[in-house]
């Protein structure tokens, strides 16, 4: 199966090998890259105590790039949007790591149940408003560090035009509401799909999932969890 992954080039690589490793063919078409502020993660996290939370593996990249200077800070309990993120965050060393198993409002509620406040929420830019929006529900006091942000990729149109020429895509796979809405605004791409009918949209979540026109909505399925390895089951 030819699959699309839309994912910024550095996860979008790794995606690519687990696809080849179950017999897929990966073409890759990164719509976004990350724009890091490791000097902000480094400020908030010595201007605070207490836990940490993260919704993204972005931020723990940004993290990796701290050095030292994270050392003293690994004893912090953090908490993660699935699995994955929490396996990022223990191989930088982090002692005490929770995963929620669901999306952003999970993990407020995680976070609240165990009474992990003042909280040091690591952000990117654009995001969802779900995790601080719930966190505010529940009176949980908490503080924002925007430590990166993920820039636009325009698409170049020869690489388009390569991957819906000959042998067309057989599933798209969207990880983020924001790339979505990135991909069918180019123009080339929202032609592609609406005149090759069949390519499966996999999305990781129903918010993902939003985006996709509603011309498409029928090739659409949502991963059982939003996290990697239940998109790909859907493969």
């Amino acid at each position: 199966m030819r699959v699309l992954v839309t994912r910024p080039a550095h996860s979008a690589e790794k995606t690519a090998q687990r696809l080849r490793d179950m017999g897929h063919e990966p073409l890759l078409l990164p719509l976004r890259r990350p724009q890091h502020d490791s000097a902000a993660a480094a400020g908030a996290l010595a201007a605070t105590s207490g836990a940490i939370a993260v919704t993204s593996a972005e931020a723990m990249r940004v993290l990796s790039a701290l050095g030292e200077t994270l050392g003293p800070h690994l004893d912090r309990p953090i908490f993660a949007v699935g699995e994955m993120t929490a396996q990022a965050a223990r191989r930088l060393g982090f002692r005490s790591v929770t995963a929620s198993s669901g999306n952003g409002r999970d993990l407020a509620d995680l976070v609240a149940a165990q009474n992990a406040e003042p909280l040091l929420y690591l952000a990117g830019m654009p995001r969802a408003e779900t995790f601080e929006g719930r966190l505010r529900e529940l009176g949980t006091r908490f503080s924002v560090a925007e430590c990166y942000r993920m820039q636009p990729v325009a698409p170049d149109p020869a690489d388009t035009e390569a991957i819906f020429s000959d042998r067309r895509p057989d599933a798209v796979l969207f990880y983020s509401r924001q790339t979505a809405e990135d991909f069918f605004q180019v123009s080339a791409l929202r032609s592609a799909l609406s005149e090759q009918g069949g390519i499966r949209l996999l999305c990781l979540s129903a918010a993902v999932a939003q985006a996709i026109p509603t011309f498409l909505k029928r090739s659409v399925t949502i991963a059982p969890m939003p996290d990697e390895m239940s998109l790909l089951s859907l493969l």
